[in-house]
């Protein structure tokens, strides 16, 4: 969310700056320079929180603990030691747990930062006061990858109505209404001395075009989700021909030789579609990636965009984790 964009509302800009205000924040959020590096340092500190080696060793701990009575009990070691084969358990549960929410704990305590909580109020305000929020990253609200469950979602205002135009809240009197008030004529004013004209002052940049999405867009959305078993599928079936094989050369019968080439050819066809799909995925993935790079672009000028999809929203999340590595 630009700052420009959070500057078109009057009433929004001061919202925003209140959020900026309160205890524990002091921050500006319309500065983009400012605030996306404070995203990029949190979000690093989330990480760190979530994937640290606490939680590789909870996760350890617990796998040990699953594993140990199945190894114990076929350790000839163990025999007639219950206390060997299966008093580690608990223990090794235990300490297990104990990482786990341990880790859990500070990855939410890490999300749960006045700032990052204060840019989540942000982006509510801007939901309400109309301007279209077109990404949240995953990790902000604590989205899965895999999943749509949020642990801080974004908070919900009440929609607030637009603003009048400016001739309306002006009382400007329509065309219509302004009437000649006398048929006078009045003189034409005596010539003046035109003053030397001074340079105007730097605009901000005019606020870019939303651009219409292509067809080729909408395609990668729906087919982003499809695919992935032509691969299995065609290894699957190359392990049937030769199964098949194997049987008609062991019994001498013709057929599995026939099966085995069935098979064969079913495999390759598999693979070619596959193939063409991952083809055709990528041509449309080029065509999305365009897209996403135009919208942000137009955002950046104070544009209001839609939001992204959920496959647009996966697509610039592998651009910005490349940008960053």
């Amino acid at each position: 969310m630009s700052g420009a964009a959070l500057s078109r509302d009057p009433r929004l800009l001061a919202s925003v700056r209140d959020v900026g205000t309160r205890p524990g924040i002091d921050f500006d959020y319309t500065d983009d320079a400012a605030t996306a590096a404070l995203l990029e340092r949190h979000r690093r500190t989330v990480a760190a929180a979530e994937h640290g080696p606490l939680m590789w060793l909870g996760a350890l701990l617990l796998v040990a603990a699953v594993v140990w009575p199945f190894a114990g009990s076929a350790m000839p070691a163990f025999d007639g030691r219950p206390e060997l084969a299966y008093g580690p358990v608990g223990p090794l549960l235990v300490t297990a747990v104990a990482c786990l929410t341990y880790v859990r704990r500070r990855w939410k305590r890490e999300l749960l930062h006045p700032r990052l909580t204060g840019y989540r109020h942000v982006l509510g305000l801007a939901r309400a006061h109309g301007v279209p929020v077109t990404h949240v990253p995953h990790w902000l609200v604590g989205r899965p990858l895999s999943g749509d469950r949020e642990t801080v979602p974004v908070p919900v205002y009440g929609e607030v109505a637009t603003l009048p135009t400016e001739s309306a809240s002006a009382g400007e009197p329509s065309p219509e209404e302004v009437k000649p008030t006398s048929t006078t004529q009045v003189p034409p004013p005596e010539p003046t001395a035109v003053p030397t004209p001074t340079p105007a002052p730097a605009l901000a940049p005019a606020p870019a075009p939303v651009p219409a999405k292509p067809a080729a867009v909408a395609a990668y959305e729906a087919m982003a989700d499809e695919g992935g078993w032509h691969d299995e599928t065609g290894c699957l079936l190359l392990l049937a021909a030769i199964g098949g094989a194997a049987w008609a050369y062991s019994e001498e019968n013709p057929a599995g030789y026939l099966a085995a080439a069935l098979a064969t050819a079913l495999a390759l066809t598999t693979w070619l579609a596959g193939a063409r799909q991952g083809r055709e995925r990528q041509r449309l993935r080029e065509a999305a990636l365009e897209y996403v790079r135009a919208l942000t672009a137009a955002q950046s000028t104070g544009t209001p965009v839609p939001e992204l999809s959920a496959p647009l929203r996966g697509l610039l999340e592998e651009e910005a984790a490349k940008d960053r590595g």
